[in-house]
C-alpha cells in the first residue's frame, strides 16, 4: 500500500461537494416550476378558435372587399388601392377634426398621384350626410366608403330631417 495522498483526496471531496451543490440548486430551482404547472398533465388541444382572430380575419376581408369594390366602381387614379386607402383615411381624420394627421396623410395621397378633388368631393358628401353616431365607429367608415364610391350621393331621408334647412340671408351673411 502506498502512502496516503492528501491532495487527491481533497480534489475528490471538492468535486463531490460541487456536484452536490449543483444538483441541490437544480432541484430547488425546478420545484417552483413543477408546483406552478399543476402536475404533468398532457396539454389539451384547443377546440375553440380565438374569437379575436376570427373577427380580425373578417375585418381584413371586409377591407379588401371594400377596396376591390371601389376599384370596380371608379375609374382613374381614385380607384387605385393606395388612393382608396389613404383618401378614406384622410376624410375620416378630417371628420374627427384630426387635421394634423389628415394633412400628413394628404401629403402621402398627393405623392402617390391621387386626385385631390376626389377627397374634397368625398368630404363634401360626408358633411351633407349629416351627423354620425359617435358610439358606432363603423357608421363613419361605412359613410366614408359610400361617399368615396359615389361623391354625389344624396343624403338619406333621416339625415335630411336631422339637418335644418338654413337659408342664406339676402345680404350674403350667414343666418343666425
Amino acid at each position: 500500500m502506498g502512502a496516503y495522498n492528501f491532495s487527491q483526496s481533497m480534489r475528490f471531496d471538492s468535486f463531490r461537494n460541487g456536484v452536490f451543490v449543483c444538483l441541490a440548486g437544480l432541484v430547488l430551482a425546478s420545484a417552483p416550476a413543477l408546483a406552478q404547472s399543476g402536475g404533468a398533465k398532457p396539454a389539451e388541444p384547443q377546440k375553440v378558435e380565438n374569437p379575436t382572430r376570427d373577427s380580425q380575419a373578417k375585418d381584413t376581408q371586409r377591407k379588401v372587399d371594400e377596396i376591390a369594390e371601389a376599384g370596380r366602381a371608379l375609374t382613374g387614379p381614385a380607384a387605385n388601392p393606395e388612393c382608396v386607402w389613404l383618401g378614406r383615411r384622410v376624410v375620416g381624420l378630417m371628420w374627427r377634426d384630426d387635421l394634423d394627421t389628415a394633412f400628413r396623410h394628404l401629403d402621402l395621397y398627393d405623392r402617390f398621384g391621387c386626385p385631390g378633388g376626389h377627397v374634397q368631393a368625398t368630404f363634401r358628401c360626408l358633411v351633407r350626410q349629416g351627423n354620425i353616431d359617435p358610439k358606432v365607429p363603423e357608421s363613419l367608415n361605412g359613410r366614408v366608403h359610400a361617399c368615396w364610391i359615389n361623391p354625389s350621393l344624396q343624403p338619406t331621408a333621416a339625415a335630411a330631417a336631422d339637418a335644418p334647412a338654413a337659408k342664406p340671408n339676402t345680404d350674403g351673411t350667414a343666418p343666425k
